[in-house]
């Protein structure tokens, strides 16, 4: 898969991240996911842990304590309940 894929991340303080990246792993209340470029579109509840973004090599992580994951054509999206850098 080539590409990128668009990702948001955004608490109800404010949007934390948002951009192009490779590659981002979240704690969905079913189990850990991980999302690529071209992904089929899904959307989860998340529950409390980390948020792993990929982008050109670097890994950013944020710790998010519930919310939701919305993937679609376009990109992911996490609403996040409560999120910070790590």
């Amino acid at each position: 898969m080539a590409g990128k894929l668009h990702f948001s991340l955004v608490s109800p303080e404010r949007e934390l991240f948002s951009g192009e990246v490779d590659q981002v792993d979240a704690p969905g209340q079913e189990g850990d996911f991980g999302v690529l470029p071209g992904h089929a579109p899904f959307m989860t509840a998340l529950r409390e842990g980390p948020v792993r973004v990929t982008a050109d090599g670097r890994t950013t992580t944020y710790d998010v304590q519930g919310g939701f994951a919305d993937v679609t054509p376009e990109g992911l999206t996490i609403l996040a309940e409560h999120a910070v850098e790590v």
